[in-house]
């Protein structure tokens, strides 16, 4: 009997802005590289929160600029975050980061270290995320449909087995959830050479197709073409690629296309971290193909799950997003089983089918939303990488 998925709910914290989060975390966000030290030293002092160092946010300037302030401010308006502090070195750039969270409704304070030093900034910055843990623990989950929930997607470490069992599951979850409201997002710009003419083929509207005709091609143009040796056969396939089986970019394509699944269509195409605005339904983003990248993107834009098909065993995670972890290739989950949370080798042995294992994906999303820990929370993988797009002034 097929599953009613109009109906299902999970136990999760409805925001102030209405959206839907699976965690409830209270973050200290630097707002630049150097004041990752502060950041670190209020979460030792604050049990309850969590700090995200990251390497940027001096100098930057124009396009690149933007989008650090838009995975700035995306991060702390993740849904899966309740409470943010912001710490930067000057005020300016800490307040346009503060003042872009708190659109959201969410208690959001900053603090600059100029003219008060490490020392008094984290005095009063401990005392601010201390209120914070107190007010966000008493935050009581309810019931949310699942249809609520905006689920993300990028596969890693593929081989053989991810085309074929893997990343159709992903398809599959994506097929039953999206015409019941859910919000989908793939992306791996890159990564679809060889098969962007199909990519646009499944676009729900020319607008969309154009939309992501224009990205694709500007990242052929302006960065592979631009900054290429000779192919990239440096990059693209990776060697735990090659090593896998998959011997050409064009075959990787096909087998990243399948995490779309049979029927859906994506209704638009964003730009890294852009959070979509046209409504429930699957969302193309321009991303790279690194996982920690690509993951750290779509949980700016507002993604609180993310789907990870793997094949040879990827181990990426995120400090707030929970990263499902799925795999059909028979060695990885002997060799790797800590980090996967769906096994599909079944598909593979003709034990069970691609809807059957899009169902089982569905139980994990289910079961991670109610907050079952996943592989890379438990084992303490919180990569947290921002994209930049050219050198600092």
């Amino acid at each position: 009997m097929a599953l009613d998925f109009s109906n299902m709910t999970v136990k999760a914290w409805r925001r102030e802005n209405g959206r839907v989060g699976v965690r409830n975390h209270v973050l200290i966000l630097p707002v630049d590289d150097i004041s990752n030290a502060a950041c670190e030293a209020v979460a030792n002092n604050v049990k309850g929160t969590l700090a995200i160092p990251h390497a940027y946010g001096r100098l930057q300037f124009g396009e690149d600029l933007e989008l650090h302030f838009r995975t700035m401010i995306g991060t702390g308006a993740n849904p899966n975050v309740a409470a943010v502090v912001v710490i930067g070195i000057e005020p300016e750039w800490t307040q346009v980061i503060v003042d872009g969270i708190a659109k959201t409704g969410k208690p959001v304070t900053g603090f600059s270290i100029e003219q008060k030093g490490d020392f008094e900034t984290i005095r009063q910055a401990s005392w601010k995320a201390k209120e914070y843990v107190h007010w966000s623990t008493e935050l009581q989950k309810e019931d949310c449909p699942l249809s609520d929930l905006w689920v993300s997607t990028k596969c890693g470490e593929s081989d053989t087995t991810t085309g074929l069992s893997s990343c159709p599951t992903v398809g599959n979850m994506y097929d039953k959830l999206l015409p019941h409201g859910l919000y989908g997002c793939f992306g791996e710009t890159s990564e679809i050479t060889g098969a962007e003419h199909i990519c646009e083929k499944r676009a729900a509207n020319p607008e969309a197709a154009a939309k992501f005709r224009k990205i694709w091609q500007a990242y052929q143009d302006e960065v592979i073409e631009a900054y290429k040796t000779s192919d990239l056969s440096d990059s693209q396939p990776t060697k735990g690629n090659i090593l896998g089986g998959l011997t050409t970019i064009e075959e990787k394509a096909l087998g990243n296309l399948e995490k779309i699944g049979r029927t859906s269509t994506y209704i638009d195409a964003v730009g890294p971290a852009e959070s979509p605005e046209k409504g429930p339904g699957l969302y193309f983003m321009d991303s790279s193909s690194a996982a920690a990248e690509c993951v750290t993107l779509m949980a700016a834009g507002g993604f609180v799950i993310h789907t990870f098909p793997t094949g040879q065993g990827n181990v990426v995670g995120n400090p707030i997003v929970p990263v499902i972890k799925i795999s059909g290739n028979p060695r990885t989950l002997r060799t790797m089983s800590e980090h996967i949370d769906v096994d599909v080798t079944g598909v593979l042995t003709r034990e069970m089918t691609i809807d059957e294992a899009g169902d089982s994906l569905i139980d994990m999303i289910v079961r991670t939303a109610n907050g079952r820990a996943t592989a890379a929370e438990a084992l303490g993988h919180r990569e947290f990488s921002m994209t930049k797009l050219y050198r600092s002034a």
